[in-house]
């Protein structure tokens, strides 16, 4: 396999998206100053690659199971190999974080199969499939680690959780101009609705949002700040410069890559600072 080869499992495993997902939980438990819980983290990594995995290819592999190509089929074999070892890791959990997940997995399954009238599934009604990404980003990187580590009902988990809901959802308006040229009209994506200009302003709006509601924490440091506010001038640019037609890896690299750095960049500032 060359690099590229290599580059595309990556990201079409869905192993990029799962580190995106454990950077941001990680970004959690720095800020709540709780220890990094390595079963918990490695639950979500797993998790995140099982669920995406069956979104993205259950109805791929169901239509043309005996002629996947080899990259899929690689795919496959590896989504179980993950699956399994999730399976080992979710007997180390406790049973909150665990109905807490099932929880999360519910949402995914509405996601992909016909729960709704018409055979329809979360995805394919008009307008929520941004809010249904926003809302499980933020249960599984903000709620389900801190579950037994402090008490959910409080002020600082509110703002983050609305701060992260808020952040995904404008990490998600870059794949959503990108597909304007795919998406059916009766999807009535926030591209679609507003516009690509209008979406580029309201996503930036967002994070300008979550930028000041870092301020009305009861308890913020400097690091987390700062590290928030580099990110979100990041992530505008990236938005900024979104096109409907893209590079192959603008989206589904750099963009989706931005929590990466922006945890690597929190833990390297915690680490001089203190």
């Amino acid at each position: 396999m060359n690099l590229k080869s290599i580059l595309n499992f990556y990201i079409n495993s869905s192993i990029h998206v799962a580190l995106t997902v454990v950077s941001l939980a990680i970004i959690t438990m720095q800020n709540f100053e709780i220890s990094i819980d390595i079963n918990v983290i490695l639950f979500i990594f797993l998790g995140t690659i099982t669920g995406y995995n069956i979104v993205k290819y259950a109805g791929i592999a169901g239509l043309h199971h005996l002629s996947l190509t080899k990259n899929l089929r690689l795919i496959q074999v590896f989504s179980f190999l993950i699956f399994l070892i999730l399976l080992y890791i979710l007997f180390q959990l406790t049973w909150n974080v665990v109905i807490f997940s099932a929880v999360m997995g519910l949402c995914t399954l509405l996601y992909i199969l016909p729960f709704f009238g018409g055979g329809r599934n979360l995805r394919a009604l008009a307008g929520v499939k941004i809010y249904v990404i926003a809302f499980v980003w933020s249960g599984v990187t903000v709620l389900l680690p801190l579950i037994g580590k402090t008490e959910l009902l409080q002020w600082d988990v509110l703002l983050e959780f609305i701060q992260r809901f808020l952040f995904v959802l404008v990490l998600t308006l870059p794949f959503e101009i990108r597909d304007l040229k795919f998406d059916m009209a009766n999807l009535k994506t926030v591209a679609q609705i507003f516009g690509v200009t209008k979406t580029k302003i309201l996503g930036i709006l967002c994070l300008f949002a979550v930028i000041l509601l870092e301020f009305l924490k009861m308890n913020s440091n400097f690091e987390s700040v700062i590290s928030l506010i580099c990110i979100c001038v990041l992530l505008s640019i990236l938005l900024i410069n979104s096109r409907i037609r893209q590079t192959k890896y603008y989206s589904s690299f750099w963009v989706e890559g931005i929590p990466v750095l922006w945890c690597c960049l929190l833990l390297v500032m915690q680490f001089i600072y203190r």
